[in-house]
This record gives C-alpha cells, sequence and structure tokens, in this order.
C-alpha cells in the first residue's frame, strides 16, 4: 500500500524523538497482559474474543500497510446497524462479540 505524502509537522526523527517512550511502555504493557493470560489457570476463557482479537490487532500493527490505528478500530467495532433486543451484559466488553476473529479473518 502506498503511504500517503506527509501530513505530520514534525519531522520523524522528532515523532520518534518525542513519543517513542511512551509507546514503548505501552508495548510492554501488552505483552505482560499476554503473559499472565497464558500463565493463568485454564478455564473457559482460553478462546476469549478479547484476547483472540488483540493478537489479530497485533498482526496489524506490523503489516506493513498503512492507515493500522483504523483498521484496529474497525477490527474491534461491533458493525451492526440493528438494535438487539436485550442486551447480554450490562457494559461492553471492547471488541464486537461476533466480530471476524477467526482463522484467516
Amino acid at each position: 500500500m502506498k503511504q500517503p505524502g506527509p501530513t505530520c509537522p514534525m519531522s520523524r526523527a522528532d515523532v520518534i524523538d518525542t513519543y517513542f517512550m511512551e509507546h514503548r511502555a505501552k508495548l510492554i504493557d501488552i505483552a505482560a497482559f499476554l503473559d499472565r493470560v497464558e500463565r493463568a489457570i485454564e478455564d473457559a476463557a482460553s478462546d476469549d474474543v478479547r484476547v483472540v482479537a488483540l493478537r489479530q490487532a497485533a498482526g496489524i500493527l506490523i503489516d506493513g500497510d498503512g492507515d493500522r490505528a483504523q483498521r484496529i478500530l474497525d477490527l474491534f467495532s461491533d458493525h451492526t446497524t440493528e438494535p438487539i433486543e436485550r442486551a447480554h451484559t450490562q457494559g461492553a466488553i471492547g471488541v464486537d462479540p461476533n466480530g471476524p476473529y477467526g482463522q484467516g479473518a
């Protein structure tokens, strides 16, 4: 995918100097979360849709294509347009429980 022209007023070096440490910490936090999930006692949550979606989103981060934030947001979003009759939980879970998180999705 061809990258668009520059849209940020900062140089790449300035962006890296300014934001690298913040985002390094976020990646370490995600890695620690996945480690905790893998070390946890096995139960029915082994294939929790949120973890499956997070792993799929990690692939988007390194695929070399642009628009990563938009594509990850689309991956996590519920694209249904019709309201459901009754909510299955009292709060949001952060991903669409019926999303495209299967193999090859």
